[in-house]
């Protein structure tokens, strides 16, 4: 989609020519500043009851005397804030659907002034409104035509600062659709191996370096706690390496990588300690933490940063089988701590801990493993906020700031070291599970152990990286903290 700013002088925006006009109106009472023909048409339809500005509500109106868009959506804010604008405008172009608008122009009333954060939100919720999935089925309605979002400012200075935001909502609204495309396949049509030809795709196209280590070099590594989930399925293992370089690497001016660790199970029956088979289908987002990982990667291709990130995905599926592992089998991780294997059905802890005890090899600035971690993170958080865990204050209070920014939120829970207590096991080092109690906090403690003495935080985002019911699908999330994370560590 094309996104531009577009300045006006006043009484200009009913001479705009355009397939259709929004309005997103802040406050209670119809805003001063309008253009006449809106002032008079926004009044009325208030009048007469047909819309009320209180924060949800819209009206459509036709062919409004004095504008040269045949059609004005009207949309109700609660105040200027970035979220509230969203949630407007996504309302507002809910009454253009299927209208064949493919020119939208947005005003923004009722503010003293646009800015970049507001200009983000409008290109990341006009990119989630035309997204359609249709990989796998050819019978999917066309996408929307919607092809071009002209946002009106007053002047040089509020159009520079929503250019920026625009550029900023278009990245991550690839790096999210880019992400829920992947997730949102099924199983059979993504792979582990799927999984890595789409990152090498999105090397070749976007200037980044990967490798992509076959199941030989995984075992000449070490990794027994990777391969311990990968031993029960047909399909080979893959552990995707890729690099964005926006930064020297080498030199008196090297910056240390941040890394990204992404949980790439591509489908999770849960292995020999088997899910129920209600809603099992959804396991296929298992891999959203990998998705995420790579929808990243590519916001920051679009953006080039000056930052360097490296992106790990180990990705495996979970299956039974006769070579499945047991509970109560003892593996040995890369970093030669031992794991009794007390539930296969927590395995994306038992991949991500191989994954994070290599990251040590970049000596990176900071590590985040993102991950569909644990039913306990849903019960705690639901599907509002991604659940935190960090025992580093200053690198939790980055990623919760970036969280808030990017209208992608979560929210930390604690890494006491009591916690702990639960995963101790008689036969090896650790177990892979502690008790029902806290099981989000303790299966992020595990994970601990082997991030080592780096700097090192958690996302579990199984309450947040996919949608059930109806609207069942991936989210992208969280595409938008983590890019917003990656650009506030940009020197």
């Amino acid at each position: 989609m094309d996104f531009r700013t577009h300045l006006i002088a006043s009484g200009g925006t009913g001479k705009l020519a355009a397939d259709a006009l929004l309005l997103i109106l802040v406050g209670d009472a119809v805003p001063a500043g309008l253009d006449a023909p809106l002032a008079q048409a926004v009044g009325g339809a208030v009048a007469a009851g047909d819309f009320v500005l209180k924060p949800g509500k819209t009206a459509y109106l036709r062919q409004v005397d004095g504008v040269k868009a045949p059609r004005v959506a009207l949309a109700a804010a609660k105040d200027g804030s970035a979220k509230a604008v969203k949630a407007a405008f996504a309302a507002g172009l809910g009454l253009l659907k299927g209208l064949g608008v493919k020119h939208l122009a947005v005003q923004i009333a009722g503010v003293d002034t646009v800015d970049g954060a507001q200009a983000e939100a409008l290109a990341v919720a006009a990119a989630d409104a035309v997204y359609v999935y249709r990989s796998t089925k050819p019978s999917a309605p066309a996408a929307p035509v919607l092809a071009r979002l002209s946002l009106l400012v007053g002047d040089k200075a509020q159009a520079k600062a929503a250019d920026a935001g625009l550029a900023r909502g278009a990245a991550i609204a690839e790096g999210v659709t880019l992400a829920r495309e992947l997730a949102n396949r099924p199983g059979n049509h993504c792979t582990p191996t799927v999984l890595a030809q789409e990152a090498r795709k999105l090397a070749r196209g976007h200037g980044l370096k990967v490798e992509v280590l076959e199941r030989k070099q995984i075992e000449a590594l070490g990794m027994g706690s990777f391969l311990a989930v990968a031993q029960g399925s047909a399909e080979p293992p893959k552990f995707i390496v890729l690099h964005y370089q926006g930064a020297p690497a080498k030199g008196k001016d090297a910056q240390a990588p941040l890394v990204l660790v992404g949980k790439g199970i591509t489908f999770d029956t849960g292995g020999i300690s088997i899910k129920p088979a209600a809603e099992m289908d959804e396991m296929k987002f298992d891999m959203g933490g990998a998705a995420s990982v790579l929808g990243t990667l590519r916001a920051l291709a679009e953006l080039k940063p000056k930052v360097n990130v490296v992106g790990i995905i180990p990705a495996t599926e979970n299956m039974p089988g006769g070579k499945a592992v047991k509970p109560g089998d003892v593996v040995t991780s890369l970093s030669g701590q031992t794991i009794e294997i007390l539930n296969t059905d927590a395995e994306g802890r038992l991949i991500l801990c191989d994954a994070l005890t290599y990251a040590e090899r970049f000596k990176p600035a900071a590590v985040v493993d993102i991950a569909t971690l644990t039913g306990a993170c849903m019960i705690a958080l639901g599907g509002v906020r991604s659940g935190l865990f960090s025992p580093d204050d200053e690198l939790a209070a980055a990623l919760q700031a970036a969280g808030d920014a990017a209208l992608d939120p979560c929210w930390r829970l604690p890494t006491d070291e009591e916690y702990d207590e639960g995963l101790k096991s008689n036969f090896a080092d650790v177990g892979n599970v502690g008790p029902r109690a806290g099981g989000a906090i303790t299966a992020a403690m595990f994970l601990k152990r082997f991030a080592g003495q780096q700097r090192w935080a958690h996302l579990d985002i199984a309450g947040t990286a996919w949608k059930s019911g109806a609207a069942k699908g991936a989210t992208g999330r969280p595409v938008g903290l983590l890019t917003h994370w990656v650009l506030s560590q940009a020197r």
